[in-house]
C-alpha cells in the first residue's frame, strides 16, 4: 500500500510532468472508496468527487479539440469523442502511466477481476484530471489529456475503433434479417456506488451476445461487440 507522500510528488513530477501545489489532491485522486473502509482514520476522502469533475474536464477538452480541428457532422464527432473517452481508452492511459502502483484500495478490491480493475483505473484517471484542473487549471489539464488521450486519435481512426458497435450491429441485423436488436439487463450486481450490469442483446428473443459494464449503456456496448464477432463468424 502506498502511503509515502514523496511517491506522489515523484509521480507528479516524472509521469505527469507537473509540480503540484497541493499534493493532497493527487493522493485523494488515487484513494478508492474501499480504502476508507479499512483505514477509518485517514484524513483523505475517496476520489469520486474528483472523478466527477475530471470526467467533465476530459469531455470538454476532447470536444473542443474535435470541434476546432475537424469539420465532420455531429454524429461522427460524437462517435470519435466516445471512442476517446470510453473506459478502455482512459484505463489504457492510466495503465501506461503506471497508475496502479499508487492506487489506494482495499485488499478485496486488489483481488478483483481484470474488468473491475480496468474500471478503477479509468475512474482514477478521471480523478487525476480533476486534481490537475483544481491545482493547475484548465490549460495544464488539457496538455496532459492531449499527451495521454488525444495522441491516440490517429490509431483509433485507422483501426475503426470509433465506430459505435450498437450502430454497426443494428445495420447488420436489419440488412440481413429485417429485424432490430433489443437489449435487456440479465444481472445487476454490486452496491449503488459500484454497480455492474450484465446485458444481453437479442434478435427475436434469441440471445446473440452478452456484455458487462458499470452502466447499462456500457454493458450494451460490450454486448453489441460480442454479438458482432459471433454474428460475423456464423456467416
Amino acid at each position: 500500500m502506498i502511503n509515502d507522500v514523496n511517491a506522489y510528488h515523484k509521480f507528479a513530477n516524472e509521469v505527469l510532468g507537473i509540480k503540484f501545489n497541493n499534493i493532497d489532491l493527487l493522493i485523494t485522486a488515487f484513494t478508492h472508496r474501499s480504502y476508507l473502509n479499512e483505514h477509518k482514520k485517514t484524513v483523505f476522502e475517496h476520489n469520486e468527487r474528483l472523478e466527477f469533475l475530471g470526467d467533465a474536464v476530459l469531455e470538454l477538452v476532447v470536444t473542443e479539440y474535435l470541434y476546432l480541428n475537424y469539420q465532420e457532422q455531429e454524429g461522427i464527432l460524437t462517435n470519435w469523442r466516445s471512442a476517446l473517452v470510453r473506459t478502455e481508452s482512459i484505463s489504457a492511459a492510466a495503465a501506461k502511466g503506471n497508475f496502479e502502483s499508487l492506487l489506494r484500495l482495499s485488499r478485496g478490491e486488489r483481488r478483483g477481476t481484470r474488468r473491475a480493475r480496468a474500471q478503477i483505473l479509468a475512474n482514477t484517471y478521471e480523478a487525476v484530471i480533476g486534481a490537475i484542473y483544481i491545482d493547475q487549471g484548465y490549460d495544464i489539464a488539457g496538455k496532459y489529456i492531449s499527451k495521454t488521450i488525444l495522441s491516440t486519435f490517429d490509431s483509433i481512426l485507422s483501426s475503426g475503433a470509433w465506430i459505435d458497435p450498437k450502430s454497426q450491429l443494428q445495420e447488420l441485423v436489419q440488412s440481413r434479417e429485417g429485424l432490430t436488436p433489443s437489449y435487456k439487463v440479465i444481472v445487476e450486481e454490486g452496491p449503488d456506488h459500484d454497480k455492474m450490469f450484465t446485458v444481453g442483446v437479442y434478435v427475436e428473443n434469441k440471445l446473440i451476445g452478452k456484455g458487462q459494464g458499470p452502466s447499462k449503456q456500457a454493458g450494451q456496448q460490450q454486448a453489441a461487440e460480442a454479438a458482432l464477432k459471433a454474428y460475423l463468424n456464423q456467416r
